[in-house]
């Protein structure tokens, strides 16, 4: 049987494609560096679809992980069509206050792990009858988010690169889709650290993730470049196309300012 693996798949937009996979009766391979997370997720997909599901407990931010996570998949099957670049995550700060190894390991995880994972196993979709590849981005890609600015620079990359990379295999058998969410309710905004007033707001405009993944699998199957689900999504998408790039800074930069650094911008200039 076909294979899909997902990375990110313990939780949020990751789990609920490798739902949306499984009910399209593809075994999975699921990698998450959540553990207990990850497990929860295998066995409900086991139970609810009779399908094969194999975990890789990984982070993907440290050295040496394609030749694990490789390894493993070629003791397990040659038959993988499917490949998900889901992982990723933000932190919400300032550059200067931010640990740089922290925001390095967001370059690690959004950009490095996803070339890196795109170059493992591009071969081996190559020997398939028909193979899709997912990136998942953000539509912080089509703007400058400060405050979130490492990870919205490192989803500009994951645009660009997949753009260009789906210009190159046109007219392959492997079909390359960029997804580009909003708000999600995920664990997103926990792992970035963002304040009670950030993450209110967020909940107004949140999508669940179910309802993300069947519009990227349906994408994906149909051969679409980009989807960018959601009304206000594809609006906030648009929009640095009309509007001066440096007012988009200013309101975006006001909503993810964190309390404690506007406090100390305030004490700083009197």
């Amino acid at each position: 049987m076909p294979y899909a693996l997902v990375t990110g798949a313990a939780q949020g937009i990751g789990r609920s494609l490798a739902e949306q996979f499984a009910q399209r009766n593809y075994d999975l391979l699921l990698v998450d560096f959540q553990e207990e997370k990850l497990y929860q997720t295998a066995d409900y997909l086991r139970n609810t679809y009779a399908r094969n599901v194999h975990v890789l407990t990984l982070d993907l931010s440290l050295p040496g992980f394609l030749r694990v996570i490789t390894m493993w998949q070629k003791q397990i099957t040659s038959e993988l069509e499917i490949v998900v670049n889901n992982a990723g995550f933000g932190l919400n700060g300032s550059f200067e206050e931010l640990d740089i190894q922290e925001q390095l390991d967001i370059v690690n995880v959004n950009v490095r792990a996803v070339m890196q994972i795109t170059h493992a196993f591009l071969p081996t979709l190559r020997q398939q009858q028909k193979a899709y590849l997912l990136n998942v981005c953000s539509t912080t890609a089509y703007q400058t988010v400060p405050y979130l600015t490492i990870y919205a620079a490192s989803k500009a990359f994951v645009l660009s690169f997949t753009r260009g990379l789906r210009h190159e295999l046109r007219g392959s058998n492997v079909s390359v889709t960029m997804l580009s969410p909003g708000s999600t309710d995920t664990g997103f905004v926990d792992r970035a650290r963002m304040g009670e007033s950030i993450k209110q707001t967020a909940t107004k405009v949140h999508m669940h993730p179910n309802e993300v993944a069947e519009i990227a699998v349906k994408a994906l199957f149909s051969g679409k470049a980009e989807v960018v689900p959601g009304f206000l999504n594809k609006v906030g998408a648009w929009l640095p196309k009309v509007v001066p790039m440096r007012l988009i800074e200013r309101v975006v930069g006001n909503l993810y300012q964190p309390k404690n650094e506007r406090k100390l911008v305030e004490t700083s200039h009197p």
